[in-house]
C-alpha cells in the first residue's frame, strides 16, 4: 500500500505521494525456496520494461481499457486514506507538474512549469516554481502560486484538521509566497532540506481550501472541475466499478494520443478472464499460473520489471492480545519469509535479495539490512520462549491464553487470487506453531481501503509502494506516531523526536540516509509492528503495440517512472 511512496496495495501516499498502500501479493504462485520451481536456477529481474516509445512513433486515436483493483472511496491522492489505486486515477486527470525517469531522475513538466530552481539562502533552502502562463484548471481558474500555498497548508500538519498522506518535508516549510507575479511560487524552508524534488507533485486546486473539503470533498466524487491536464473524466461510476477519460478540450499541451482510457474494477480472476476475452488491454501482478493461461494467446506481449514496492505484514498493537512487545516479536520470529516466497514465486525462476528495510530497496545506494541489524531472524523456538516468558500459556486446543485473553486474530485476504490466499494460509500455519489461532477472511478487493483504514483486521498483509527513490525523506510517514501508513500504532513521541533530530535535521541526502537506516533498525527492535517480507517482480501482459505503459506513480513496469499520460498510445 507506493503511500508517501509506499503504502500500498495498499500501496498510501504522502503529499508527494511518497508512499502508498497496495493490497497485492507481489507476483508469483507457489514452490521452491529460491522461486526457481522446475525451470532451473533462479534469476533476478533488473530495470524497467514498459515498451517506451517516442510520440512520433505512435498513432493518433484508439482506446485502451485497464484493470484496477478498486475505485477507491477516497479520491484525494494527498489524503491519508489514498492508496495506489487512488493515485492511478488521479494521475489521468490532474496536473503532472513533475516527471521522473525509471531510474529516478526528476524534471519539470514544461506544460506546467517553465522554470524550477533550488538554492540555499542564509542557511535555508528556497525553491521557486514558475508556472506556465497557459496552465488553467478545468473550471477556468488560472493555475497560480495559491495552489502551491494550499498544497503546503493541507500537507504540513495534522493539527489543523487536515488528514494528509504525509507531512514529511511540508512540515519544514516556513512560507509559500507569490514571486514576481501570481504565476510564480516561492517556497522557503526553515532549514537546509535536501529532498525538495519529492514535493509538490500533486498540487491542489485552490478551492480545496478547508480541512472539511480536503478530507471529505473527494469522497465518492473525483471533482473533474478541480482537475487539469490532457484528459478529463467522461464517466465515473463507483458502483459499476468504471471510470473513463477523454481528451480535455481545455488542454494547452500536446494532444493525448488516445481517444478513450477506461479503468474497470476487477478482482484477479475476473481480470485474467477479461484479458483473455479481449475486454481489457492489460493484466498485471501475474503469477506462474496466470502466465500459463495467457501463453497461448496471439497478439500480446509479456513484460517483466523490478518492483518498487515492499510486501509486508503489520500487527495492530491496539488489540489487547498484541499490545505486548514480546508478543509481536514472537509473531515476527515465527514468520518464515522463504516459505512465503516459495508460494508466491513458484515456477517463476525468480529470486531477489532479502528485504531488510522499508526506507530503501536493496538495489539502491546506501541500503542496509536494518531488519537483521535489529536482531530479527526466523526462529520458532525463540518465538515460543518469548511467549512462555511473557506468561502466555497453551490451552487444551493449543491456543495460548493470558489473563483470559486468547492469542487469536483475523487476517483478511482481498480479492480472489489463489496465490494471495495460499500466502495467507502459510502464515496461518506458521503462527499455529506458536499457539496463535489465525482466521483467514476472504473479502472483495473493493473493501480494501475502508477495511484497512478502519482497522477491520488484526494482522494484515499489504504493500508499501514508492513513487520516488527518496525513501529516507518519508521516514516519518513510515514510523511516526501520527502516520497514516503505520497502521500498527507502534509509533511513539520519542521516535517522532528522534527522526526529527537525528535524521531530518541533517543537511544532506547522504547523511540522512546513513542516519535513517541506523535508526530504522532501532525502531524495528523497539516496536515490532511492521515486518518487511519481499518485493517481487512486476509481471504484466499487454495487448501487442500498447506503448509507454504504467505512466502513473507508485505502480507498474517503469520502476520510479512518472510519464506524461498523453504519450500512452498504440504503435504505428
Amino acid at each position: 500500500m507506493r503511500v508517501q511512496r509506499k503504502i500500498v496495495g495498499l500501496f498510501a501516499g504522502g503529499a508527494v505521494l511518497a508512499l502508498a498502500l497496495t493490497a497485492c501479493a507481489g507476483g508469483g504462485g507457489g514452490g521452491s525456496s529460491d522461486g526457481s520451481g522446475e525451470g532451473g536456477e533462479a534469476t533476478t529481474i533488473e530495470g524497467a520494461d514498459y515498451n517506451p516509445q517516442a510520440r512520433e512513433d505512435l498513432q493518433e486515436g484508439g482506446e485502451v481499457t485497464f484493470p484496477i483493483g478498486e475505485i477507491t472511496p477516497q479520491l484525494n491522492v494527498n489524503h491519508s486514506d489514498g492508496t495506489v489505486d487512488t493515485a492511478r486515477i488521479w494521475e489521468w486527470y490532474n496536473p503532472q507538474t513533475i516527471l521522473m525517469s525509471p531510474e529516478g531522475e526528476v524534471s519539470a513538466n514544461p506544460n506546467y512549469l517553465t522554470d524550477w530552481t533550488t538554492e540555499e539562502v542564509d542557511g535555508k533552502t528556497v525553491v521557486t516554481y514558475t508556472i506556465n502562463p497557459e496552465a488553467v484548471w478545468n473550471d477556468g481558474t488560472p493555475m497560480t502560486w495559491e495552489s502551491y500555498e494550499q498544497t503546503w497548508i493541507a500537507n504540513r500538519s495534522v493539527d489543523e484538521g487536515y488528514v494528509p498522506n504525509s507531512t514529511d518535508g511540508y512540515s519544514l516549510i516556513e512560507s509559500v509566497v507569490q514571486g514576481d507575479d501570481e504565476r510564480q511560487a516561492v517556497v522557503t524552508f526553515s532549514q537546509v532540506y535536501p529532498w525538495t524534488d519529492g514535493l509538490f507533485w500533486h498540487i491542489l486546486h485552490p478551492a480545496v481550501n478547508t480541512p472539511e473539503i480536503f478530507n471529505e470533498g473527494y469522497l465518492g466524487d473525483p471533482h473533474p472541475e478541480w482537475g487539469a491536464g490532457p484528459f478529463t473524466i467522461e464517466e465515473f461510476d463507483a458502483n459499476g466499478g468504471t471510470v473513463s477519460f477523454v481528451p480535455n478540450e481545455n488542454w494547452w499541451g500536446d494532444a493525448p494520443l488516445l481517444e478513450t482510457v477506461t479503468f474497470r474494477q476487477l478482482d484477479d480472476t475476473a481480470m485474467l478472464n477479461a484479458f483473455r476475452a479481449g475486454e481489457i488491454d492489460y493484466a498485471d501482478n501475474l503469477t506462474a499460473d496466470n502466465l500459463a493461461q495467457v501463453e497461448d494467446m496471439d497478439g500480446i506481449e509479456i513484460y517483466r520489471s523490478q518492483r518498487t514496492s515492499t510486501n509486508l505484514l503489520e500487527i495492530d498493537a491496539t488489540k489487547p492480545q498484541f499490545s505486548e512487545l514480546e508478543v509481536r516479536e514472537a509473531i515476527f520470529r515465527a514468520i518464515n519469509r522463504d516459505q512465503i516466497k516459495d508460494v508466491v514465486w513458484n515456477n517463476l525462476n525468480y529470486t531477489e535479495p532479502d528485504s531488510g528495510s522499508l526506507l530503501l530497496f536493496p538495489f539502491q545506494d546506501g541500503y542496509e539490512d536494518a531488519l537483521s541489524e535489529a536482531g530479527w531472524s526466523y526462529d520458532v523456538d525463540a518465538a515460543n520462549a518469548l511467549l512462555d516468558d511473557a506468561g502466555w500459556v497453551a490451552g487444551d486446543d493449543d491456543v495460548r491464553e493470558k489473563d483470559g485473553v486468547r492469542l487469536e486474530g483475523v487476517l483478511p485476504v482481498f480479492g480472489d487470487d489463489p496465490i494471495t490466499e495460499a500466502r495467507a494460509r502459510v502464515v496461518q500455519s506458521q503462527l499455529a506453531e506458536i499457539g496463535l489461532d489465525l482466521e483467514i477472511d476472504i473479502r472483495p478487493t473493493q473493501d480494501f481501503s475502508s477495511d484497512l483504514t478502519t482497522k477491520n483486521w488484526d494482522l494484515v498483509m499489504l504493500g508499501f509502494s514508492s513513487s520516488d527513490p527518496y525513501g529516507v525523506a518519508y521516514m516519518c510517514q513510515l514510523y511516526c506516531s501520527d502516520s497514516g501508513l503505520n497502521l500498527s500504532s507502534t509509533g511513539t513521541a520519542e521516535i517522532d523526536e528522534r527522526i526529527a533530530t537525528e535524521v531530518t535535521a541533517l543537511p544532506t541526502q547522504d547523511e540522512q540516509t546513513a542516519a535513517g537506516i541506523a535508526l530504522e533498525s532501532e525502531i524495528m527492535a523497539e516496536t515490532w509492528g511492521i515486518l518487511p517480507l519481499y518485493a517481487g517482480p512486476w509481471i504484466a501482459a499487454a495487448t501487442e503495440g500498447l506503448a509507454n505503459l504504467t505512466p502513473e506513480t507508485y505502480t507498474g513496469l517503469d520502476l520510479f517512472g512518472l510519464q506524461p499520460v498523453e504519450n500512452v498510445g498504440w504503435m504505428k
